[in-house]
């Protein structure tokens, strides 16, 4: 079997980005994944002048 290789990049969303983020939080902390991606999502931000690298 001949393996095709991908030519087109996947474009990642800011929101999967949150939701994997707090999906992997809530595991580690117990805590809800939607309490943790609404804070992240939250305009009150400690580090508001960073920005993920997408």
């Amino acid at each position: 079997m001949v393996r095709q290789s991908q030519s087109t990049k996947v474009k990642v969303s800011r929101s999967q980005i949150v939701r994997s983020v707090a999906s992997s939080s809530a595991i580690e902390t117990n805590e809800r994944t939607l309490v943790i991606e609404q804070r992240l999502n939250s305009q009150k931000r400690h580090f508001a002048n960073l920005s993920l690298a997408l």
